[in-house]
């Protein structure tokens, strides 16, 4: 079988404009450890795209180098000709993972990621908070711009509503300082409000499929408040208490309210001394991906392709396994 690993920051997608470095280094932490996973599989063949400004990485896959847009149209067209299956990794601003996940069901290839509407209803954060909340389940309370914001004492947070990762997220010393920023913002880029929450930040591990999820880790975020701005200095997979039962009770739940979310899935929360708090929903690998083969002593992109094969989410029986720290700290930041 032979498998696309479609890794957007690195691979091509962003031939027409500058590369953030820290996409850049979560893209190559996903990308080195997925492919590693998929090629200690028998019978898996890794195929990837390069943009030339990088380095290129020592990688048990096929490596195709682009330089320009309309060379790695050719390109995409002919990796997607070759491989069975592609393994999207792309950000959902601007639909850029919807039109990707679009295009492999259009060439008739197998996806392993979630379904293209699954990634359309969680693109938006003010959305996919809204729909939980209907479903029952607790999240952070999050504001558009036709909301009025209540009177919650303390720091606010002002994000995209389609962001990635922790770029463009600032924080302010409260209401009225955030809401003086939002008016002079040109609409260009719909943002959200957030109270900032206090707490621990976390994320969920989950494999999905058909409304049904297995939780894998529970993993504490790394993350820093500079210049009033978060940045995500990395994070400690399988570092949180995988036992809790709310935690597997809220993937499910998030499973079942997104019955579209199909294979590896991160939800982004906030544990407080009243409970989780959903922040998002991200319907692809998210950085905490990199560290689970060695945290949880299992190849999570087997559990992947035997979705693919007709399984149900399952998560094969192994020890608790050993927390392991993923470092995204980069040249400029810290």
């Amino acid at each position: 079988m032979r498998i696309y690993v479609f890794e957007y920051i690195t691979g091509g997608g962003m031939l027409d404009t500058n590369l953030p470095p820290s996409l850049v280094r979560e893209g190559d932490l996903m990308l080195r450890a997925l492919a590693s996973d998929l090629g200690s599989i028998d019978g898996i063949q890794c195929l990837i795209t390069r943009d030339a400004r990088l380095a290129p990485l020592r990688l048990a896959a096929d490596c195709w180098s682009v330089r320009t847009p309309e060379q790695f149209a050719e390109t995409w067209a002919e990796a997607l000709d070759l491989a069975d299956a592609v393994w999207p990794i792309v950000p959902e601003h601007q639909a850029a993972l919807e039109r990707v996940t679009e295009a492999i069901l259009a060439a008739g290839k197998g996806l392993l990621n979630s379904r293209p509407h699954a990634v359309r209803a969680t693109a938006s954060k003010l959305q996919t908070l809204r729909l939980l909340e209907d479903a029952g389940i607790p999240v952070v309370p999050t504001f558009g711009p036709n909301d009025v914001l209540p009177d919650i004492k303390g720091r606010w947070v002002l994000k995209p509503d389609d962001g990635a990762g922790c770029l463009g997220i600032r924080v302010f010393k409260d209401r009225d300082a955030l809401c003086r920023a939002w008016d002079r913002l040109d609409g260009a880029c719909p943002c959200v409000a957030q109270p900032f929450i206090n707490g621990t930040a976390a994320s969920l591990s989950l494999v999905a499929k058909d409304g049904e999820a297995v939780l894998l880790a529970v993993n504490r975020q790394r993350v820093a408040l500079m210049d009033e701005t978060l940045v995500l200095l990395g994070c400690v997979v399988n570092g949180l208490d995988l036992t809790d039962e709310r935690l597997h009770g809220l993937a499910d739940a998030v499973a079942a309210a997104y019955p579209g979310l199909w294979g590896y899935v991160g939800v982004d929360l906030m544990l407080t001394p009243d409970g989780p708090l959903v922040l998002e929903v991200n319907p692809r690998l998210t950085s905490s991906y990199a560290g689970l083969t060695e945290a949880l002593g299992l190849n999570p992109a087997e559990l992947v392709l035997g979705l693919h094969d007709g399984q149900r989410p399952r998560r094969p029986e192994s020890s608790p396994g050993l927390p392991v720290e993923i470092c995204l700290e980069f040249a400029g930041v810290a």
